[in-house]
């Protein structure tokens, strides 16, 4: 007597003569569908163009940040607008320039208060090139995969994640990046200062928006890990 289909299935599964889904594949491969997905014709390091950056914060005004990048020029623009207060960020190779609300003639006493100098320019150049640099970004120097990629379910959906360390010069947290299992997709990401603490950030990525030929995430949501408090979102724009 011929056994059902799904039955049949079942008992060779179990006896090893079918393969399983896989619980792990390595996170070299994962990654290089994740950027093929992203960028598909590798425009990343060789970017020139421009988006926007709509920050909503609970409690407080939106910010909207204005970016341009030449990376092959080593280029960065960064206009940022919240409520009566506008500044500018420039860096061009290792000059840098600055500007409040129009003028480079400001006071040190308003470039405190705003954080308006040019190691701020820096550290702001590093966060967008980072953050939208994503998952590109994962095969820069100094950075260090998982050898393998672990299938796990995390805020009610089941994605492939890969553990990610650094060099102490890049960077000291611990990075988890969860990849959609069919698109591959990058669509969340978790950093800790010590896991121990379950202190940190993780971060939902909604939607795609195109920039320049590369797939960026639209939406980014941020909260807390140890509270689930929610921070603010980010939403990409063009401009």
């Amino acid at each position: 007597m011929a056994l059902p289909k799904p039955l049949l299935i079942v008992l060779l599964t179990g006896l090893g003569f079918l393969p399983c889904e896989a619980q792990s594949l390595p996170a070299s491969e994962i990654l290089g569908k994740s950027i093929r997905h992203h960028d598909p014709n590798g425009v990343w390091g060789r970017y020139r163009g421009s988006f926007a950056v709509l920050l909503e914060t609970p409690g407080e005004a939106p910010r909207t940040s204005k970016i341009r990048m030449d990376q092959p020029a080593s280029r960065f623009r960064l206009e940022m607008t919240r409520g009566e207060v506008a500044k500018v960020y420039e860096l061009a190779g290792d000059s840098c320039s600055l500007q409040y609300n129009g003028t480079p003639q400001f006071s040190e006493e308003i470039a405190n208060k705003h954080r308006l100098t040019c190691d701020a320019a820096r550290m702001y150049k590093n966060y967008y090139s980072f953050l939208y640099g994503l998952p590109m970004k994962l095969r820069d120097p100094g950075t260090h995969l998982s050898p393998e990629a672990q299938r796990v379910t995390f805020h009610g959906k089941s994605y492939w994640v890969v553990e990610v360390r650094y060099d102490p010069e890049v960077g000291k947290d611990l990075w988890h990046f969860y990849f959609n299992p069919d698109t591959f997709a990058l669509e969340a990401y978790q950093f800790y200062h010590d896991k121990a603490l379950n202190d940190g950030e993780y971060i939902l990525l909604e939607g795609e928006h195109p920039v320049g030929g590369m797939l960026l995430p639209k939406n980014r949501s941020w909260y807390t890990n140890l509270e689930d408090k929610f921070l603010g979102t980010d939403i990409l724009q063009d401009f």
